[in-house]
């Protein structure tokens, strides 16, 4: 699928030409995340599909792990971050874990029952938050990663959390997903939140701002949030029914100067317009979601992760970058509920930005990720991450991060015709990949009635095999450059 634009009324500010806006805007956190969420019915893999850019200015690190199922004694705690106790459960899922060292709010994670969590920076308005225990915050993804076998679980789950501990950042909107259902969970500063469920049919982007608007709150089938989310809202002076009409959850609660920031709304409608049946008019009161004009696939979604600004000239409006050089992962998720779940989950990722990268994928049955994928569990100094990242390139299976981080710095310096040939073999290896995955998957399934260990192996080579082909993409890519 290709973008499809409208014309821009006269007025509109260009994101490439917008640097003083954005300046002035500059005291609004907008680290640049970007998610996605495909309805399942809309999905041609027939399961909810999701995707996260994460975006982080470095120095950064990147890890992935699998977290088998663990089991704990009677009367154990969980400590959050600044104190607070809460019981642990009998038994935790086992789950991906892509981890950020040193970062309270950029992991993701996948557990065994396809519930997939992640999250977009969204400042909120609520300058008094209630917190009791210092709050939570870091651990409230993993709680439920650990603890949910659904998204809306995840999302009860989250939502005790808040309403017992209080959020202790600004705002986000967590995207909780499982094979049937995709969830957009909104929370505040404290103990207010809201979740909107994104229908079947339907794709839904966030682009650090809240994106739920008008909903109604005894369709309890769709729409989950605190009790007292309307009454706190007229009680702060926020909200009046008699004169602002229905209540709108973002036009209350997002941050007033977030909500109409170009970069977001930009980068929601551009992603949008690559999915969009019909035009998407430009502005801050973009749909919560939309009706695609075909079946989506997991391809069709790495494209808009890659989305990238073009000279604005020779558009007839404007275009917000999607992927950046602050990109340090990707992924995307597909979940395939008619298949076993070792199989039918797969999480396809790739390294550094999108647009210089590879999308890997691992399926969740695998034991563990290749050795390259997990480094230590420190954010880097400037120095160190400066020394790995302008080095002379080396492809090295046994440090991903850094030869992607690498990768990326060299592709980016190079004439234009090295990222086109780097796409080029992007697109390649994703069709060999896609290819040989069916088969492989029919094999798999076949080996996991009797034999497990067997079909994860299977699963294993698959990854590595494609890994490996990456790091030789890569060295083809630099070998006039070096």
């Amino acid at each position: 699928m290709t973008p499809k634009r409208t014309p821009t009324p006269t007025g509109k500010i260009p994101c490439l030409l917008m640097a003083s806006l954005l300046m002035a805007a500059s005291t609004v956190p907008t680290q640049a995340c970007f998610s996605v969420v495909v309805g399942k019915s809309t999905s041609t893999d027939a399961g909810v599909i999701m995707a996260h850019n994460e975006d982080d200015f470095g120095p950064q690190l990147v890890n992935h792990h699998k977290i088998p199922r663990q089991r704990h004694a009677l009367g154990t705690k969980v400590t959050l971050l600044k104190g607070g106790q809460l019981d642990q459960v009998e038994q935790t899922w086992a789950y991906i874990w892509s981890e950020m060292p040193g970062l309270h709010y950029s992991d993701s994670y996948v557990n065994e029952w396809g519930v997939a969590i992640t999250s977009d920076n969204c400042p909120s308005r609520e300058d008094k938050p209630e917190l009791t225990d210092g709050g939570i915050g870091f651990k409230l993804r993993r709680l439920v990663a650990q603890r949910a076998r659904t998204a809306r679980e995840g999302v009860q789950i989250a939502g005790k959390l808040v309403e017992r501990f209080g959020y202790v950042a600004s705002g986000r909107t967590y995207v909780i997903c499982d094979p049937q259902e995709g969830w957009l969970f909104c929370v505040v500063n404290g103990k207010h939140w809201l979740a909107k469920r994104v229908d079947d049919d339907e794709v839904a982007m966030v682009a650090n701002t809240y994106t739920v608007h008008h909903v109604d709150l005894s369709d309890t089938d769709n729409v989950l949030a605190s009790k007292d989310i309307i009454t706190y809202a007229v009680k702060r002076g926020w909200y009046d029914p008699d004169e602002d009409g229905p209540f709108d959850f973002a036009e209350v609660y997002a941050n007033p100067n977030s909500k109409v920031h170009p970069s977001n709304i930009g980068r929601q409608r551009d992603g949008l317009l690559y999915v969009a049946a019909g035009p998407v008019p430009p502005g801050p009161s973009l749909p919560f979601s939309i009706k695609p004009r075909a079946k989506v696939a997991i391809t069709d979604i790495m494209k808009v992760l890659r989305h990238q600004p073009v000279l604005a000239e020779t558009l007839p409006e404007p275009s917000c970058p999607i992927c950046s050089g602050g990109t340090q992962t990707s992924f995307v998720l597909q979940t395939r509920p008619h298949m076993p779940r070792d199989i039918g989950i797969v999480y396809w990722v790739c390294l550094a930005s999108p647009d210089t990268s590879f999308y890997i994928p691992f399926h969740f049955g695998i034991p563990a990720f290749p050795a390259g994928f997990c480094a230590e569990s420190e954010r880097p100094s400037g120095a160190a991450y400066n020394a790995k990242v302008e080095a002379p390139f080396q492809a090295d299976p046994l440090q991903a991060f850094w030869t992607f981080s690498n990768f990326r710095a060299k592709v980016h310096a190079a004439p234009d015709e090295t990222k086109a040939k780097t796409q080029a073999l992007a697109g390649q290896i994703m069709t060999q990949a896609l290819a040989l995955q069916g088969p492989l998957e029919e094999a798999a399934c076949r080996l996991c009635k009797d034999n497990e260990s067997t079909a994860a192996r299977l699963l294993a080579n698959y990854s590595n095999g494609i890994y490996l082909s990456v790091i030789e993409a890569m060295d083809t890519v630099l070998a006039d450059t070096n």
